[in-house]
């Protein structure tokens, strides 16, 4: 009786902690008292390795907190009238919030804008422009494979080190876990600057395991830039014979947005290799010949602003007329939830692409967890059939578009370092709705009626899935 009343003592106690440190997120507390119920213990050991916050995000929310947000804003309101006369529908407000975020979350003018919507396009523009690079070559990629594709990334890596050419690869300690040594150690050899964003066991230890790198950028001279969905694997050349074709978008990027891409990729390298890179060389002066609106949001677990949900959130609420979400991953917080069902009841048009081929069957049946709540607002849902569709865009009305690393989902949110980037630019945005609509045609609907018609199987996995999601 002693022993059991310890036992009961004790499993309270677990679960008080969890309550007082996760009482914000009550949803996330709710999955990580389930995992504790069913692992005593263990789930409150899980729960202080994966789920502390990340280090040093305190100390950033002071120093942001001390950032002024009146400054400039007369250059801002400039930035606002010029947006407006080419798309005259953008909201002011949307802007003014925009305008605020800290760098490297920047509007730029100068821009020129290329959408790339499969691999073969986008490793083919990224390898022509690395043969281009005369000074320095940054890749920051969440998975790097060395077979395949990432062997040609690899020759053309060396090849452009021997010339003289500054080359550096970092990639994500989880995400690439399959790299090998000796792959590493040669790109070293030849002169290729490499650097782990959290190994696997040090980042166990110190408390960052589960916060990754997720984002995906390239930086050719400080002039052109590549960032998206599309890792370095053949997988995205459509390989993978269990998910197909791999639909996906990538942005290529010249002008000034470059900047903040060069920005983002030496925050990471510093703060994994611990060297600083400055200079003018990494940012060299950009033409002014071509006018496309960008602006480049970076987020990250370091930081008490989480700038891509808001930015997300900014957009949803924003809307008059429709927003279109393409989404490998559909796991939104309340907040989101509210946004789309407020938006929809309101007479916005709010239209969700799905992958109907997971390539997590968790996250799948999480994704489909949510719908139900939204079907009935009126939102609705379609069901990617081509293939595996892996590309992440928002298009709000036809003023602005959102395209980058970011899923929405919790994970994409709060959790890892993505890399987003909005377009106000209509040509932009017009070929990402020509792309959204081609995407449609090759689309299922989900019904409500037809929903409720799924096998008691699935709703149980939907539920078991929908209660540990806050979690992924």
């Amino acid at each position: 009786m002693i022993w059991i009343t310890a036992g009961l003592a004790f499993l309270l106690l677990q679960v008080l902690v969890i309550i007082f440190l996760e009482f914000r997120q009550p949803a996330k507390a709710l999955a990580w008292l389930l995992v504790l119920i069913m692992l005593p213990l263990a789930g409150l050991v899980m729960y202080f390795f994966i789920e502390r916050r990340y280090p040093g995000s305190r100390r950033r929310h002071r120093e942001e907190q001390l950032i002024p947000t009146s400054s400039g804003q007369e250059e801002v309101k400039e930035e606002w009238h010029e947006i407006c006369q080419v798309c005259p529908r953008v909201d002011r407000k949307l802007l003014q919030l925009l305008s605020r975020f800290p760098a490297p979350s920047k509007m730029s003018k100068f821009n020129k804008n290329r959408i790339l919507t499969n691999g073969q396009a986008t490793f083919e523009a990224i390898l022509k422009a690395m043969e281009t690079a005369v000074h320095h070559i940054h890749l920051d990629y969440y998975i790097f494979r060395e077979q395949g594709i990432g062997e040609q990334f690899a020759e053309r890596m060396i090849k452009k080190a021997k010339d003289g050419v500054e080359v550096r690869l970092l990639y994500d300690g989880i995400g690439s876990h399959q790299l090998s040594k000796g792959f590493i150690e040669r790109l070293q050899r030849y002169g290729v600057e490499t650097g782990c964003f959290s190994p696997p066991w040090l980042s166990l230890f110190a408390n960052k395991i589960n916060y990754r790198n997720h984002r995906k950028i390239v930086v050719i001279d400080g002039r052109i830039g590549f960032f998206g969905g599309i890792n370095v694997g053949d997988e995205y050349l459509g390989k993978d014979p269990k998910l197909g074709f791999w639909r996906d978008t990538h942005v290529q990027i010249e002008g000034e947005a470059v900047y903040s891409l060069q920005e983002t990729f030496m925050a990471d390298w510093k703060h994994v290799t611990g060297k600083k890179l400055a200079g003018k060389p990494y940012f060299p002066e950009v033409s002014q010949h071509s006018i496309e609106w960008v602006q480049i949001v970076a987020g990250g677990p370091d930081g008490y602003r989480e700038v891509i949900q808001a930015s997300v959130m900014a957009c949803i609420t924003a809307a008059k007329h429709s927003i279109r979400i393409a989404t490998p991953y559909f796991i939104p917080d309340r907040a989101i939830i509210s946004a789309l069902k407020l938006a929809t009841l309101s007479g916005v048009k709010v239209t969700i692409l799905l992958p109907a081929i997971p390539d997590s069957r968790v996250i799948y049946w999480a994704s489909r967890s949510y719908i139900k709540e939204l079907l009935q607002a009126g939102v609705r849902f379609y069901y990617y059939a081509k293939g595996f569709l892996h590309a992440k865009v928002t298009l709000i009305d036809d003023c602005i578009c959102s395209v980058g690393t970011a899923n929405m989902d919790m994970r994409s949110y709060f959790k890892n370092f993505e890399i987003n980037a909005l377009f106000f630019d209509p040509q932009t945005i017009s070929r990402l709705q020509n792309d959204f609509d081609k995407d449609l045609a090759d689309s299922k609907e989900i019904t409500y009626e037809s929903y409720l018609e799924r096998p008691f199987k699935d709703k149980v996995k939907e539920v078991a899935a929908h209660l540990v999601s806050p979690l992924f």
